[in-house]
C-alpha cells in the first residue's frame, strides 16, 4: 500500500531552453494529493494551467525531438527529463511554475532536476498510490522500430539501440525502475545527436539553446568537446526520454516494457494504446447486475459483468443454464491457444487440474454472485476439499461444469463443483467462498 509523494518544499532553477534558446526559471511546488503534476505558465495572463497527461500532448509533425504540452494555444517545450525524473523518482503530485515556453536544458540529462529534488527531499501523503498494471500485452511498430509490452509486477525495461553508426550501434540496457536505480544509472545520462542532424536542425531553427556542454554531438570520431559518463549512455538516455513519456499515463506503470530504436512519436503511440487499455478496464463494472430479464444462458459478456477476472485468466466462456444464486452449468472450451499449454507438458497438452479447479471456481463466482444477498460483492475463493481428479483433459475437449450452492450465508458459501467430458466426470470438488465489497479490486 504504497503512499502518493510530493516534495517537502519549494525549489527552483533557471537556464536555456534546448530548442528555443529563451532563458527561463521554473519553480517546483509541493501539491496536494491526488492532483497530479500541473504546469502553469506564470508569463501569460490567467497563469494557464496545463496538466501533464496523455490529453495534452501536442502531436504537431513541426514539433520534433523533445516531447511537448499544449492546450488552447499555450505550449511547454521539452517537458520529458523533468517527467521522467519524477516518475523515476514516484513523485505523484506537484506543481510547475515557469516563466516561459520550454523548461531549461541544464546539463541534457535529469541529474538538475533530480539533485535540486533531492536537496528538499520527498513528502510521503495520506493517499494510497495508485498503479496501472498492464493486463493484455500491447505493442506498437513503425518499420525498425517497435516497443511491446506485457504484464508484469514491476516496471521492466530492456531497450536496445542500433544507430547506423559505430559509437551508437547494438546497445543494450536492461532495468528494472526504482528511484535508487533511477538517481545512479538513467538521471545523469544526456541527450545526444549525430553532427550531421544538429547542423539540419539548427536549420530548422531548432537546437537554438544547444550546445556541447548540454548535448552529447557525435562526430565521425566521436563525442565532440565532452566526454560521455558512461559508456553506453545513449541508450539509458534513450530509456531516459521513454520513463518521461510514459508518466505522462498519470499513473505509474507496471509492466514489462521490450522496444527497440523507439522514439518520442512511437512512444505516444503505445501511450494511446495503454490508456486505452486502462481506460476499458477501468470503465467495466465488476459489481454484478441482476437486471437479467428471465434469462437462463449468460454469454461472455455476461459472464464479464458478473466476474473481474479477464484475459488470460477468465476460465469460462458460456454459461448455458443458470438458477439465480442456486446452481449452474458453465462451459470452458479447451484448446490448444490457451497460453497455460505453452509450459504444461508441450510435447503432450494436458490440461492442469488446478486450473480445472479455476474453472469451477469461477462457473462458482457466477452462481453466487446473482444472489441478490450479495449484490455489489466479490467472491473470492477460500478453499476446497475433497478433490478428486479422474480423467485427463486434453484440447478439443469442453468441459462441462456443474455447480451447486450447498449453503449460502452472508459471509460464505460451500458449492458442490464438478467438472464433465462428456459424459465423464473429470473433476470435482467441494469448495469455500468469503465475500467483500467490489469497491476492493478499484
Amino acid at each position: 500500500m504504497e503512499k502518493q509523494k510530493t516534495i517537502k518544499a519549494p525549489v527552483s532553477l533557471s537556464g536555456i531552453g534546448l530548442h528555443t534558446g529563451n532563458v527561463v526559471r521554473v519553480s517546483l511546488k509541493p501539491a496536494e494529493e491526488n492532483t497530479g503534476i500541473k504546469f502553469i505558465r506564470l508569463d501569460l495572463p490567467q497563469r494557464p494551467v496545463i496538466k501533464a497527461d496523455l490529453s495534452n500532448i501536442i502531436t504537431d509533425p513541426s514539433v520534433v525531438r523533445c516531447t511537448a504540452l499544449g492546450q488552447n494555444g499555450v505550449v511547454i517545450y521539452t517537458v520529458e527529463h523533468l517527467m521522467s525524473v519524477l516518475g523515476g523518482l514516484g513523485i505523484d503530485n506537484l506543481t510547475i511554475e515557469l516563466d516561459n515556453n520550454e523548461l531549461p536544458a541544464l546539463d541534457g540529462s535529469g541529474l538538475g532536476f533530480l539533485e535540486a529534488i533531492e536537496k528538499v527531499g520527498l513528502q510521503e501523503q495520506n493517499a494510497i498510490r495508485k498503479y496501472f498494471q498492464i493486463v493484455e500485452p500491447i505493442g506498437v511498430q513503425n518499420q525498425e522500430a517497435c516497443i511491446y509490452v506485457s504484464p508484469s509486477d514491476e516496471f521492466k525495461i530492456f531497450y536496445t539501440l542500433d544507430y547506423n553508426h559505430q559509437l551508437l550501434s547494438s546497445q543494450f540496457l536492461s532495468i528494472t525502475l526504482n528511484p535508487q536505480i533511477y538517481g545512479r544509472e538513467i538521471a545523469p545520462s544526456r541527450t545526444f545527436c549525430l553532427e550531421d542532424e544538429a547542423k539540419e536542425l539548427q536549420k530548422r531553427g531548432l537546437g537554438k539553446g544547444a550546445d556541447y556542454t548540454n548535448t552529447l554531438v557525435v562526430g565521425e570520431k566521436g563525442v565532440i568537446k565532452n566526454e560521455v559518463r558512461f559508456k553506453d549512455e545513449f541508450v539509458r538516455h534513450k530509456v531516459l526520454d521513454f520513463i518521461g513519456d510514459i508518466y505522462l499515463l498519470g499513473v505509474p506503470l507496471k509492466a514489462q516494457i521490450f522496444a527497440v530504436k523507439s522514439g518520442h512519436r512511437l512512444n505516444f503511440e503505445l501511450l494511446k494504446k495503454i490508456h486505452k487499455q486502462k481506460t476499458d478496464y477501468e470503465n467495466r463494472d465488476f459489481v454484478p447486475s441482476y437486471d437479467w430479464g428471465g434469462k437462463k444462458e449468460y454469454n461472455i459478456q455476461d459472464i464479464m459483468r458478473i466476474l473481474p477476472h479477464r484475459y488470460p485468466f477468465l476460465m469460462v466462456d458460456r454459461v448455458i443454464e443458470i438458477e439465480k444464486g442456486k446452481k449452474a452449468v458453465g462451459i470452458k472450451n479447451v484448446t490448444i491457444n490457451d497460453n497455460f499449454f505453452q509450459g504444461h507438458f508441450p510435447t503432450k497438452a494436458i490440461m492442469p487440474g488446478v486450473l480445472m479447479i479455476e474453472a469451477m471456481a469461477q462457473a462458482a463466482g457466477v452462481v453466487v454472485l446473482t444472489n441478490e444477498e450479495h449484490r455489489g460483492k466479490v467472491a473470492f475463493f477460500m478453499s476446497a476439499d475433497n478433490v478428486k481428479f479422474r480423467k485427463v483433459v486434453i484440447p478439443g475437449d469442453q468441459l462441462l461444469m456443474e455447480v451447486e450452492v450447498v449453503s449460502n450465508k452472508s459471509k460464505t458459501a460451500k458449492i458442490h463443483a464438478q467438472a464433465k467430458v462428456g459424459e465423464d466426470i473429470v473433476a470435482e470438488a467441494d469448495m469455500l467462498f468469503s465475500f467483500t465489497e467490489a469497491s476492493y479490486l478499484s
